[in-house]
């Protein structure tokens, strides 16, 4: 093979791969491109070529790019390519940022991708977060997924009352990376409630005034810290529940009695202890005077022996128990009725 030979087989095969390459890159990406063309957000086919390469998908990052110039947004396509491979949601992220430009919603394109990162893998977006931001929505209290309907709270007069609430919110965008959500707003105006009806003399109040409840709860600020941002609390439904009152004074009244009862049977034991002890008492007194008198006859004997005691006293002694025993009989029999 002669060199010219050579040199142009070398260029032939340069021109046919160069050919192919080029047919690669019309086939794959004429399309996207001549669609960002028209729509006047061109972008360079190196810049089509390396999301490629980085695997991203190009007729996403395009159309986006595309939806956000035709609104008048500024849409780079670094920025919606980091976005993406930061896991975030490019279509939610560029349709936020219409709607919230539309409504005169000052949102930044580095916000809305936090509040997309920051709310990922639960069931919100962002793109919701700026329509909760723009049409408020409603929020049930107590929520229904606890299970329970109203909230209950008990007057100052003892009377329970049930409250259902309906409070309406809308998006704090400033606030909503790390702000608290649906759930902490729930708890604090059922706190509230609480505390408004907790506070009112009688359930008679609460009823004639169910707004009171509200000045009371939108006062507190209870949207603080939150994500949210609290518009009105509006009271749909307020009823009269069970008399705690009388029935913690009924159980008063009741633990009272037993306490009494333990008491009153704490004294009878000791009374019945200590007569039970006076009876042994007895008993041991006259045991004593049993034996005592066992030892007269002895004393009696010994005095005889002695010469101490004669015949004539212990005979006058007889006498006198006699007379004494006689005199005690006397005393005791009953008289005759006059």
């Amino acid at each position: 093979m002669s060199i010219p030979s050579y040199f142009f087989s070398t260029f032939l095969v340069t021109v046919v791969v160069l050919v192919l390459l080029f047919s690669f890159v019309l086939a794959n990406f004429f399309g996207v491109w001549l669609r960002a063309k028209i729509a006047d957000a061109s972008v360079p086919f190196s810049k089509l070529i390396g999301m490629r390469l980085r695997r991203v998908p190009v007729g996403l990052i395009v159309d986006n790019r595309i939806t956000a110039l035709k609104a008048g947004l500024e849409a780079d396509t670094d920025l919606l390519e980091a976005h993406y491979l930061a896991g975030g949601n490019v279509s939610h992220i560029v349709l936020a940022l219409v709607a919230a430009d539309k409504a005169s919603i000052p949102l930044s394109f580095n916000r809305a991708c936090a509040i997309d990162l920051a709310i990922k893998g639960t069931s919100k977006t962002v793109l919701e977060a700026v329509r909760t931001s723009i049409n408020p929505k409603v929020i049930d209290c107590p929520s229904p997924s606890t299970g329970k309907v109203t909230i209950d709270a008990v007057a100052r007069d003892g009377i329970g009352v049930k409250v259902r609430a309906r409070v309406t919110v809308r998006s704090n965008l400033d606030r909503f990376v790390g702000g608290a959500t649906e759930e902490t707003i729930i708890a604090r105006v059922g706190e509230g409630i609480v505390t408004a009806i907790g506070s009112s003399p009688s359930y008679k109040d609460v009823l004639e005034n169910p707004d009171r409840i509200s000045k009371v709860v939108l006062e507190k600020g209870l949207d603080s810290g939150t994500a949210f941002e609290i518009l009105s609390v509006d009271i749909a439904d307020v009823d009269v529940g069970e008399n705690v009152g009388a029935k913690l004074q009924v159980k008063q009244a009741e633990a009272d009695k037993v306490v009494a009862q333990a008491k009153a049977e704490m004294r009878r034991a000791a009374a019945v202890a200590s007569e039970q002890e006076m009876k042994a008492k007895t008993q041991e007194m006259q045991a004593k005077v049993v034996e005592a008198e066992a030892q007269v006859p002895q004393a009696m004997a010994e005095a005889f022996r002695r010469g101490n005691l004669g015949i004539f006293d212990y005979l006058r002694m007889k006498n006198l128990q006699s007379d004494t025993h006689m005199r005690e009989t006397i005393a005791e029999s009953p008289r005759p009725e006059e």
